[in-house]
C-alpha cells in the first residue's frame, strides 16, 4: 500500500479556467457557467474533453454535469461538504490519479449564487436535525450561523470588535490590483465599521459577496505534467476532515477541530514549515474565517490571528500575503468559494498574477514558489487544506 506521505508531488495541476464573468450573469445557468470554466481549463492545459476520464464536482450532480459537457469519465466523485469541497477533491483526485483510476482529472464548480438561474434551494426540511433544532429559532443561513463562533471568539480573547475591520481593508487592497475583482474601490476601517449591520457583529463589508461564477482545474500525474503546455503546479500536501453539521454542535466556538486535522496532515505530508510558505489563500466567507484558519494551521497561537492583518502585514508589500485576489470579501463568492482560492494560488505560482504577483519570502528576486489554500465547509463543519508549489522541496 502506498504511504500517503510518499504522494508528495506525485500529481500536478496543469490547467485552470474561470467563467467569462465572476460577478453577475443573469442570462446563464449553472451548467453554462461550468462549461465556460471547463473550456478555459482545457484550453489552458492543451487537452481536449476526450482526454478527461475523471470528473469531480459538488453542488451540481455529477451525472448532470457530464451529460451537459458530453463527458464519459471512468471515475467520478461528487463529494459535497460545502465551500471547501473542491480543495478536498484535490486530495481525492490525487489518490485516483496515483492509483491509475483515471489519467486526467477535472474538478469543476459553477454556481449562480446571485441570479439563482437553475438553482433549487430552500430552508432545511423539518425532517432534518437543522430543520428541527436550529431553523425554527432563527438560526438559518451563513450570517446567522457564522456570527455565533465569532461572538464567542471575541469574548474569549478580549478582541475589540473594531479590529475585525483590518481583515476587510487588507483584502480590499489586494482587490484593487485585480482587474477581475468585483469590489476594487479602496476602503478604510471606518468604512467597514459604518457599513450597515447585517447580523451582529458582522457589518456588510465584513461579509462575503454573493455572485455568479465558475472555475475549473485539471490535474494529472507529475510524469504526464512534464509534457503539458503550462508548467506544473505540484500538489505537495493535502488534508481533509469533518466533525459536525449544525453550528450548535460545534465542540468549541473558539476553534475548529476539522481545521486542525486537515492542516496538520497537509504540513506533515509536504514536509515543510510555515516559514517556507510565500503566501496563503484562506477562505474568507466572513472576516473571521481567516483568523480561525491561521490559528488552527499553526501560524500563531489562539486569539492572535488578527495580528496578521495589522499594519499591512497581509496586504500588498506586507511580510506574508493573504488572499491576494481580493478574496470572497472583495473578488467573488458564488456560495462555495473554495475553487477560487485554488485558481489564485496557481496563478501566483505560475507568475501569472500581474500587478498582485507575490515574490518569494526568501528570494525577493523570484516569484512565489510555495503557497497554501485552506477553507471550511459548511459552518466550520468540514475543512480542506492543500499545499501547492512550482517546485518539489
Amino acid at each position: 500500500m502506498t504511504h500517503w506521505r510518499s504522494l508528495t508531488g506525485s500529481v500536478a495541476i496543469v490547467g485552470i479556467g474561470e467563467s467569462d464573468l465572476i460577478s453577475r450573469s443573469p442570462d446563464k445557468s449553472v451548467l453554462q457557467l461550468h462549461a465556460e470554466a471547463v473550456c478555459g481549463a482545457l484550453q489552458d492545459s492543451g487537452l481536449c474533453k476526450e482526454d478527461i476520464d475523471g470528473v469531480f464536482t459538488a453542488g451540481t450532480p455529477v451525472a448532470t454535469l457530464t451529460e451537459y459537457l458530453g463527458l464519459k469519465p471512468r471515475y467520478f466523485d461528487g463529494t459535497s461538504v460545502g465551500g471547501c469541497s473542491f480543495v478536498v477533491q484535490i486530495e481525492h483526485a490525487m489518490l485516483a490519479l496515483d492509483s491509475g483510476m483515471c489519467d486526467y482529472a477535472l474538478i469543476s464548480h459553477g454556481e449562480s449564487g446571485r441570479s439563482r438561474v437553475g438553482v433549487l434551494s430552500g430552508p432545511p426540511s423539518p425532517e432534518t436535525p437543522a430543520g428541527q433544532f436550529e431553523a425554527p429559532f432563527g438560526t438559518y443561513g451563513p450570517t446567522t450561523t457564522f456570527s455565533l463562533p465569532i461572538l464567542r471568539y471575541l469574548h474569549t480573547y478580549g478582541i475589540p470588535w473594531e479590529r475585525l475591520a483590518d481583515v476587510a481593508v487588507s483584502t480590499r487592497q489586494w482587490a484593487t490590483l485585480n482587474p477581475r475583482a468585483i469590489m476594487r474601490d479602496p476602503i478604510t476601517v471606518e468604512d467597514v465599521l459604518q457599513s450597515p449591520m447585517i447580523c451582529y457583529p458582522l457589518t456588510r463589508l465584513m461579509c462575503c459577496l454573493v455572485t455568479d461564477a465558475a472555475g475549473a482545474v485539471v490535474l494529472t500525474t507529475a510524469e504526464r505534467a512534464k509534457e503539458m503546455t503550462k508548467p506544473p503546479i505540484y500538489v505537495l500536501g493535502t488534508g481533509e476532515a469533518v466533525e459536525h453539521q449544525m453550528v450548535s454542535q460545534m465542540e468549541d466556538y473558539n476553534r475548529s477541530g476539522a481545521f486542525e486535522v486537515s492542516g496538520s496532515r497537509a504540513f506533515a505530508m509536504a514536509g515543510i514549515t510555515h516559514d517556507d510558505l510565500d503566501f496563503a489563500e484562506l477562505y474568507d466567507a466572513f472576516v473571521h474565517t481567516p483568523l480561525f484558519a491561521l490559528e488552527a494551521l499553526g501560524f500563531c497561537r489562539a486569539g492572535e490571528g488578527i495580528g496578521f492583518f495589522e499594519d499591512g502585514r497581509a496586504a500588498p508589500e506586507g511580510e506574508f500575503p493573504i488572499n491576494t485576489n481580493g478574496g470572497g470579501l472583495s473578488c467573488t463568492h458564488p456560495g462555495m468559494y473554495g475553487m477560487f482560492i485554488i485558481l489564485e494560488a496557481v496563478r501566483q505560482l505560475r507568475g501569472e498574477a500581474g500587478a498582485r504577483q507575490v515574490k518569494g519570502r526568501r528570494d525577493l528576486d523570484s516569484n512565489a514558489s510555495l503557497g497554501i489554500v485552506h477553507g471550511p465547509g459548511g459552518m466550520f463543519s468540514a475543512a480542506g487544506t492543500a499545499i501547492l508549489g512550482n517546485i518539489i522541496p
